[in-house]
């Protein structure tokens, strides 16, 4: 279904003041063709009309969860709410709309080719263009910098908020002369702890342990702030079933019983796969009996196993996929 014709049904389920009151707010086009559209439309099938009503529900609910916590934080919120499939969606689409990133041109620019041409710049032009980037390019370039630098573009990754669309358009004027760039016209929130927790979350464990033990000499709190963020309680997902088992080894039930209450399907079962049949029956009938609890104690009980988790892999008793450790096995 298109984007006008899901505006359009969207109105229509309004009152008329307050669709009228919508429109307002709309550009001359696009009121032209929503409009237009609602002219078009007939009869709604009551199920399409739920399902937009539904996607937009959603959909302002997660730009609400990125205005007062980030991209990190509203994935996790809209991960306990939506199934993965539908979360993802959502996520997609509020990173389009919300994070619609200048300095797109280098993105398509090869890392190698990209990391000659930014290393020599000032560390606030480096980070300022790292924040704009998916996390994924962003740590490429991090891990190729010197360990100088390293820490500096890092620490004001971790500091930056808001930034001035004016800001960003004179940067771009100072590359324009290499590379052409993509100027935004409105303030934008980017960077941010969250940031560089992605961005180290996919370096290398040798790269992430350096970063963050010259970090913590000088901002111990920053440390742990971004430790919190840069493995939350789903990605237990990631950890081998021999880890999942060390991990458990460590874990009181009533904590595991009271973790779980929010976890999707799939970590449960990867949970109670790596139990006994008769703990694992145990576990799901505290989880019955246990009765309404508070979403602040879950989730503190969930941070204590993700602290066991990290405590783990620190000190080399299981891995993460993706954080490098598997370059170390011998086969």
């Amino acid at each position: 279904m298109r984007g006008k014709t899901k505006a359009a049904i969207l109105l229509m389920a309004l009152k008329a003041d307050a669709a009228s009151k919508v429109l307002r707010l709309l550009d001359p086009e696009l009121i032209e063709d929503v409009t237009r559209e609602i002219a078009q439309l007939d009869l709604v099938d009551q199920n399409a009309r739920g399902k937009v009503i539904d996607e937009f529900y959603h959909l302002a609910l997660a730009r609400q969860y990125v205005e007062v916590g980030g991209l990190g934080y509203a994935k996790q919120l809209l991960q306990k709410a939506l199934n993965p499939e539908e979360a993802r969606r959502i996520l997609s689409i509020i990173e389009h709309q919300v994070f619609q990133q200048p300095f797109a041109f280098l993105q398509k620019t090869e890392t190698e080719n990209l990391l000659t041409f930014i290393q020599d710049e000032h560390p606030q032009t480096i980070a300022l263009v790292l924040a704009h980037m998916p996390a994924s390019k962003a740590s490429e370039i991090l891990m190729g910098l010197s360990t100088a630098k390293q820490l500096e573009v890092v620490s004001r990754v971790a500091n930056m908020e808001q930034t001035n669309p004016e800001v960003i358009k004179e940067v771009e004027k100072g590359l324009e002369a290499r590379l052409a760039g993509i100027v935004s016209q409105r303030l934008m929130r980017v960077g941010g702890v969250e940031s560089v927790a992605e961005m180290l979350n996919l370096s290398d464990r040798s790269t992430e342990k350096s970063i963050m033990e010259a970090l913590e000499q000088e901002d111990p709190e920053l440390v742990e702030q971004i430790r919190r963020l840069m493995f939350v309680f789903e990605d237990i997902l990631l950890v081998n079933d021999k880890g999942i088992q060390s991990v458990l080894k460590e874990v009181d039930n009533d904590e595991l019983a009271l973790a779980l209450k929010t976890a999707s399907d799939e970590l449960k079962n990867k949970i109670f796969g790596n139990m006994s049949e008769r703990a694992a029956t145990l576990i799901k009938e505290d989880m019955e009996y246990m009765g309404p609890v508070r979403l602040k104690d879950v989730e503190n009980a969930q941070q204590k196993i993700v602290d066991i988790v990290r405590r783990l892999e620190d000190a080399g008793e299981i891995i993460i996929s993706g954080r490098g450790g598997e370059k170390d096995l011998i086969v």
